[in-house]
């Protein structure tokens, strides 16, 4: 997909003209839509203002349905979903001057935590709708975009086993790895950062590369990234600590992962991966077939979304 600069300046502010609530009926909303819908209609609906509702059926419907909002001319769109749901959508809004708003709606919600988006959704409906515009970087891997994370190795394993379980919290993150780690077979990967380091990693246990802060649910994979600078980060953990990266995953949660001499992470703008064989990925929390070749890049200051003011990175 070709990643586009935004065409022209957008207000700082609302309010807004057109405006299309997006929501994920499979995801666990946490309140019934009537309540949300009351929210949005107190803090959206004023005058001047047409707010519209449609479901997201699928990833493949929620893309439809986000190119039909910027062919209608929709200013804001308003994911209430998972950060499944939200790069559906967000993907599609990229290189416009459409603007990504987001309702967290499910379990991890990395996208929201970074942006400190209020995990309760009627909060979150009143905290975006007197938010700011950001511009933010986008990542792609072979060409699809990302907005939260992407990981190649067990990680992506547990990324995808923690989405799904019910329960949040180190415990359960742990229970994910193991069981993301009976699954997992380790390669050889060698990558090239920026056509210039070289590095080859035996068996890595975790290779992700992550635009913003999170994998979701509190767990912080890169403390450190920023959503604006242009760059994205690598993150990398190896075979042989196996036992001591998982007695140490609580470190996710306290964002002091990165201080583990065990864990190397490097800022980059291309990242070329080479594999000893194709392996799936995980994407924004969804599981993705990839080749023994993987190219990630970063998009800077792509996609305009909408964040609660006074936010602070991570």
């Amino acid at each position: 997909m070709p990643v586009k600069e935004p065409r022209g300046a957008i207000p700082v502010r609302g309010p807004w003209r057109k405006v299309l609530v997006l929501v994920n009926p499979k995801s666990g909303l946490g309140i019934p839509f009537r309540s949300l819908r009351a929210g949005v209609d107190k803090y959206w609906d004023l005058p001047g203002c047409s707010v519209s509702y449609q479901f997201s059926r699928s990833i493949a419907d929620g893309a439809v349905k986000a190119r039909q909002a910027l062919a209608d001319g929709v200013q804001v769109v308003l994911v209430a979903g998972g950060d499944g749901t939200v790069n559906s959508v967000g993907r599609e809004l990229i290189g416009s001057d459409a603007i990504l708003g987001v309702i967290p709606a499910d379990s991890g919600n990395g996208f929201a935590r970074h942006f400190n988006i209020p995990l309760d959704p009627k909060r979150a409906v009143e905290a975006l709708a007197g938010g700011a515009v950001r511009r933010i970087d986008v990542g792609t891997v072979d060409g699809v975009p990302f907005l939260v994370t992407c990981s190649m190795a067990w990680d992506a394993s547990i990324a995808n086993a923690f989405q799904r379980s019910p329960v949040r919290g180190v415990i359960p993150y742990i229970f994910a790895g193991f069981q993301g780690l009976l699954d997992y077979e380790p390669q050889i990967i060698r990558v090239e950062l920026d056509g210039e380091r070289q590095e080859r990693f035996v068996h890595p246990l975790v290779l992700t590369v992550a635009n913003l802060t999170q994998y979701g649910g509190g767990a912080r994979i890169a403390p450190h990234a920023r959503e604006d600078d242009g760059q994205l980060e690598l993150v990398v953990a190896l075979r042989q600590d196996a036992l001591k990266l998982a007695v140490n995953l609580g470190r996710l949660f306290d964002g002091t992962v990165n201080r583990l001499p065990e864990v190397i992470s490097h800022r980059f703008r291309r990242l070329v991966v080479e594999r000893e064989y194709p392996a799936a990925i995980q994407i924004d929390g969804e599981v993705a077939e990839a080749g023994a070749r993987v190219v990630v890049e970063v998009h800077p200051k792509v996609l305009n979304v909408l964040v609660p003011s006074g936010h602070v990175d991570g």
